[in-house]
């Protein structure tokens, strides 16, 4: 059989039967999100073990290690990369994908040295952390087939430094570098779509 051949027989996505550990750890520090993607896993059939700080995690890792893991870079007590990095020290197989709010090239390239098989910027879908979880290792991922638009991603972004600042317009203009009273007009309309 020629190599051409084989690359035509690679499947696009593999499916969760085939594998025989569906343990999945989901470390983020987001309440509601991290408990809203562990509902939606569950439901596809993944068992699903929920941390919120990088002590957690890591203590999940070094006893049990998950065979998928979806961590969010970014935690109250440290970064998610320690462990990804320990994980894959301790199960070379695991298929994990990095989360984050904060999504920029060289934090990507670290996620992936570090063992991560994808990296997804928030907010983000069950089925999208599915697809990247699933993916064929020799496959190349598929983009989203409803992307959130531009000016969707930067409202995201500007009412997420808005709750992060307790809601302070004054702090959160601040933040953003923005004149107060043209963030007070973003935060008075509703979400792009």
């Amino acid at each position: 059989m020629n190599y051409m051949r084989a690359q035509k027989n690679i499947p696009e996505q593999l499916k969760l039967s085939d594998f025989a550990d569906k343990s999945l750890l989901i470390l983020d520090d987001d309440d509601p999100l991290r408990g809203r993607l562990a509902r939606a896993m569950e439901k596809k059939g993944f068992q699903v073990k929920e941390a919120k700080t990088v002590a957690e995690g890591l203590n999940m890792v070094k006893t049990t290690p998950p065979s998928f893991a979806c961590v969010d870079l970014r935690l109250d007590d440290g970064s998610g990369l320690d462990v990804v990095k320990e994980l894959y020290k301790n199960k070379k197989d695991a298929r994990i994908v990095m989360l984050t709010g904060y999504g920029n090239l060289p934090t990507a390239v670290a996620a992936v040295k570090a063992g991560a098989i994808d990296y997804i910027a928030k907010p983000v879908d069950a089925d999208d952390v599915e697809s990247a979880l699933l993916a064929s290792p020799e496959s190349k991922a598929r983009p989203p087939e409803n992307p959130m638009s531009a000016d969707r991603v930067k409202w995201e972004h500007i009412h997420r430094v808005f709750e992060l600042c307790n809601r302070n317009v004054s702090e959160t203009a601040r933040r953003l570098k923005m004149h107060r009273r043209t963030l007070q007009r973003i935060l008075s309309k509703r979400s792009p779509r």
